[in-house]
């Protein structure tokens, strides 16, 4: 149906007349501030698409005090990580009238603190907090503010709620699964010392040996940052300890792209010679060479979960929902010895 006018030359009352409602009714029915009824809301809709009507969104926010407005804080705008994640909770406010603002608070707990702080300055209606170092009283007294979802740690408050994945069972996954494979000298890449992940993963790491009955030893387990760099040097610094080692469980899968490349440099095969497991699987990881066995975070599955519940929480509706399971994504950078 061609459209009659274009959305810079409609008003309200425009829309109220050929509707043969008052313009209180338009306006109650686009703010969402009272009941219109089926009849009078299919009138409004049927003159708001014949006209290509356009809402003033500022004048709108300025009346309601609502900017229809998400703040997100993330980590990093250039992890994949935190893209899927993004990816997810802006799938999620699609259709909700609702818009993200992200933000990255580069894992500086002053940092992320300021950018709340500006993101509340903007009027936001609610905040996602995609992990960080900030501690959870900090959130707790930030929702005094607005309402927040997080993600990476357990709240439960009435401005304020979190939930996490259960890093520490990933992690048996893995380390069960180069067991199974008939690896007993397994080294472990670790994480940032700081970080919850990260300390979980090196649990499930420790548990899981312990559990076969397989001695833990120290010089296998090598820090590491969570980056690419990081886990290049951890393989050095494990070759060059001269510990013999069959399979590598890099806390994360960027760990396990640097690791890779430094067993390429020094001609090591995978998984021939040395079999390699990450933990996050990142759309990448199944177009490494070989394609990478992972424990997959369903990190767009999370956005998701988090959009919805902030949604939820600006709506006053309760908030029901079981956070995703990992699984382990089984390919080609683990070889079965005897």
């Amino acid at each position: 149906m061609k459209k009659e006018s274009t959305s810079s030359m409609v008003t309200v009352h425009e829309v109220a007349r050929v509707a043969g409602v008052s313009a209180a009714t338009v306006s109650r029915f686009l703010n969402g501030t009272a009941r219109v009824s089926v009849e009078k809301r299919q009138a409004i809709e049927s003159v708001i698409d014949k006209l290509n009507y356009k809402p003033n969104v500022l004048a709108q926010n300025l009346k309601t005090g609502s900017s229809r407005t998400i703040g997100v804080l993330t980590q990093s705008l250039m992890s994949g990580y935190f893209g899927d994640a993004l990816a997810g909770v802006d799938d999620a406010l699609q259709g909700t009238g609702y818009a993200p603002l992200i933000v990255s608070g580069h894992w500086h707990p002053d940092e992320e603190a300021e950018r709340i702080d500006l993101l509340i300055a903007r009027r936001i209606d609610g905040l996602v907090i995609l992990s960080g170092k900030l501690k959870d009283a900090q959130i707790l007294k930030l929702a005094h503010r607005v309402p927040i979802v997080a993600f990476g740690r357990e709240l439960n408050g009435p401005r304020a709620y979190g939930f996490s994945l259960d890093n520490y069972q990933g992690a048996c996954l893995a380390v069960e699964h180069l067991i199974l494979q008939g690896h007993r000298n397994i080294a472990f890449i670790a994480g940032p010392s700081d970080h919850l992940d990260a300390l979980a993963r090196l649990a499930g790491y420790r548990d899981t040996l312990a559990k076969h009955r397989i001695k833990e030893k120290q010089q296998l387990v090598v820090s590491g940052d969570f980056q690419e760099s990081g886990g290049l040097l951890a393989v050095e610094r494990l070759l060059e300890s001269g510990q013999r080692f069959s399979a590598i469980f890099c806390a994360n899968d960027l760990t396990a792209y640097g690791a890779r490349l430094a067993l390429y440099r020094r001609g090591i095969r995978v998984p021939e010679d040395i079999s390699v497991v990450g933990f996050d699987d990142l759309h990448s990881s199944m177009y490494t060479t070989p394609p990478l066995t992972t424990v997959r975070q369903p990190l767009f599955d999370v956005g998701q979960c988090l959009g919805r519940a902030i949604v939820k929480m600006i709506g006053n509706e309760p908030i029901d929902m079981e956070a995703p399971r990992l699984n382990l994504v089984v390919r080609e950078s683990v070889r079965r010895i005897t």
